[in-house]
């Protein structure tokens, strides 16, 4: 699986991009968050492989014998 981080559309590498504000915080965020977020996200929400689920098993079981 390959990711590719591109610049959000009206991007220009010459020019610093409109400031946007969240409504939250009210602070800018420079204009390759949004990707980098995105990134993130689909990592984030991938399904554990099979061996990690396995192991965090073995490990709460272990865990639990001890206590």
């Amino acid at each position: 699986m390959e990711f590719v981080l591109s610049q959000p559309p009206g991007m220009n590498d010459r020019k610093p991009s409109q400031v946007r504000s969240e409504p939250a915080r009210d602070r800018a965020e420079p204009g390759w968050a949004d990707g980098l977020r995105q990134l993130y996200n689909s990592v984030v929400h991938e399904p554990l492989p099979d061996s990690f689920d396995d192991l965090l098993k073995k490990l709460d079981r272990a865990k639990n014998e001890r206590d």
